[in-house]
């Protein structure tokens, strides 16, 4: 597995080995002393998550401030583009947002530490994204940044692929500010 830094401290893009023959491929989804190895930590994953989306479905940006879950994130049918922030208030990258899209025809997985909002959006027609969380939902603990927070200035990639509008939950629609979350 190779761990591919990206500019937020601690956030990663996780590259497994693929072995290729003429029947398909076969790689290791997940293994716990790679990525311990990989990502220098010792999270243990106590979650799986899998999610469904349509095309235009943006689900963010959410994280706990109290139990803080790490998030190990792969998308295994379909497009995102995914989106981080760092709300961690000690860290020197603190309300700094990261974004790259993801999609099944790679096996890259995004490690998301502790301490980071997250969100995406759909860009295939469908998406489906497996989560594995170092820690449990907490509904008492979550806050929702929102997803157009000024004082962030997410780039979301709508217009280039045709979305006029992203389709939120109640939930996303009336996230927070940085200011106050």
């Amino acid at each position: 597995m190779k761990a591919v830094h990206l500019p937020i401290p601690g956030l990663m893009l996780l590259e497994p080995t693929v072995h290729h023959d003429e029947r398909g491929f076969l790689y290791e989804s997940f293994n716990q002393r790679e990525f311990n190895k990989a990502t220098g930590t010792s999270y243990q994953f106590v979650q799986d998550n899998h999610t469904r989306s349509t095309r235009g479905v943006l689900r963010g940006m959410h994280y706990q401030k109290q139990q803080p879950q790490g998030k190990l994130v792969r998308v295994v049918r379909g497009a995102v583009y995914e989106a981080v922030v760092d709300m961690r208030r000690d860290s020197p990258c603190f309300g700094q947002w990261y974004g790259l899209e993801l999609n099944a025809s790679s096996p890259a997985q995004l490690w998301i530490p502790p301490g980071l909002a997250h969100g995406f959006l759909t860009l295939s027609d469908e998406a489906e994204l497996l989560y594995k969380m170092t820690d449990y939902y907490a509904p008492q603990h979550a806050v929702c940044l929102a997803w157009d927070d000024p004082a962030v200035g997410i780039t979301w990639p709508l217009q280039q692929h045709g979305i006029v509008q992203p389709i939120l939950s109640a939930k996303d629609k009336v996230g927070k500010s940085l200011v106050r979350a």
